[in-house]
């Protein structure tokens, strides 16, 4: 049998350096990943630690001892081979539908907070409870990248955001699950006293006069105030919604608060907050994480800095990206490898448009690019000019 044909071989004669492929599930495989090289003495031992009695050995074949005997493989014990690349896009469609939903779903808690405050409470806490879900229904739940229609995100897009940012660092905390849905509903609402600014301040593209901008910095107290009046909501809630734009150093508002009088909750909502409205000033979700190292010291624990980088990965969804391979990638949905994110890809031509698995492929992201250095088509392929927002999801069979 020649070398470089793929055989099963029985565990005893697997060694280091070989690459394999494990006769299991996709969500039994522990290394989440098709081809698996093996590196070390414990990727070796924990291969050996399965409930599997071969291995198919893809590359390393010259490291046989000796020519292995033909292992007959029950039909029962066949694995199909798991379609990760079409997982992958199943999960990015499914997310962008439910980020859709929930949105539009968010309408009448927005319309109705005052009208009829019990419909918009459980309007809001069904869309934490989605959230909930997604979160809680995988171990490793991850970010995935999701658009909206607009130039840029509405009101209940950027509190969907904020709300799907913030749940993921309290889950990668531990953070009790009562806890959990409070900051969710506290995001979800955290906004709310926008309402009641005019248009003509809250959209305005030029610089806001000093009179505009503390009318602006009002909507905490209004948003505060208009949920409160309803008896509905937990003091928690009501305390993400006054205090969302508090800084640990004191020089936030409207309380001046400093670390030792905001509570976890807010902390994290604070930061997953600003993070979203430094990625709509930047559109790069990696320049914003560079913008909040270089511009927010001090004003944000740094603890919860570091979760934030953990849940978000160091290419965060939406970032444009070039590959080991040449081609150049958005990336799509986070993953348990941290440079080899699930992308979109194309080649430096535009063209081969595909999602990829990269850990499949042992390929790795490279670097990031900008915009303006991308050619027209390329742009294009990857849609770099669509808005950046995120949704919880994961792989599913």
């Amino acid at each position: 049998m020649a070398k470089t044909a793929p055989i099963n071989i029985p565990l005893s004669q697997l060694v280091v350096g070989m690459t394999v492929k494990l006769p299991l599930s996709w969500f039994s495989n522990p290394f989440f990943r098709n081809k698996v090289p093996v590196t070390s003495r414990a990727e070796l031992e924990l291969i050996h630690s399965l409930d599997i009695t071969y291995v198919t050995v893809l590359e390393g074949h010259h490291l046989l001892a000796d020519e292995p005997e033909p292992i007959v493989i029950p039909v029962a014990e066949v694995v199909a081979e798991f379609d990760i690349v079409g997982a992958i896009k199943k999960s990015v469609n499914s997310s962008q539908t439910k980020f859709n939903k929930a949105a539009s779903d968010l309408r009448p808690a927005f319309s109705k907070v005052i009208s009829d405050p019990e419909v918009s409470q459980r309007e809001a806490v069904t869309v934490v409870e989605l959230l909930m879900t997604e979160l809680t229904e995988s171990k490793h739940p991850q970010f995935t990248l999701v658009s909206c229609a607009d130039k840029e995100p509405n009101i209940t897009q950027h509190s969907l955001s904020v709300a799907v940012l913030s749940m993921m660092m309290a889950h990668s905390l531990e953070i009790a699950i009562s806890e959990i849905r409070d900051l969710g509903l506290g995001c979800i609402f955290h906004d709310i006293g926008k309402l009641k600014i005019p248009d003509a301040i809250r959209r305005k593209r030029t610089d806001l006069t000093t009179h505009e901008a503390n009318y602006l910095k009002t909507h905490p107290n209004i948003g505060y105030e208009m949920l409160d009046r309803s008896g509905l909501f937990t003091k928690s809630v009501l305390d993400i919604v006054l205090h969302h734009h508090e800084f640990i150093d004191g020089s936030g508002y409207p309380s001046q608060f400093t670390k030792k009088q905001l509570a976890k909750l807010i902390q994290i909502a604070a930061l997953a907050n600003d993070y979203t409205h430094l990625l709509d000033r930047t559109s790069s979700p990696q320049v914003a994480l560079g913008t909040l190292f270089k511009t927010r010291e001090g004003k944000h624990d740094k603890g919860l800095i570091e979760v934030l980088v953990k849940v978000l990965g160091i290419f965060p969804p939406g970032s444009i990206v070039k590959l080991s391979d040449g081609s150049v990638a958005k990336v799509m949905m986070t993953s348990r490898e941290s440079k080899q994110p699930h992308v979109f890809s194309c080649s430096m031509h535009g063209a081969q448009a595909g999602f990829r698995c990269l850990t499949d492929e042992d390929v790795t992201v490279v670097e990031t690019i900008k915009i303006d250095q991308l050619s027209e088509k390329i742009a294009s392929t990857l849609k770099v000019n669509n808005p950046v927002c995120f949704f919880i999801s994961h792989i599913s069979d």
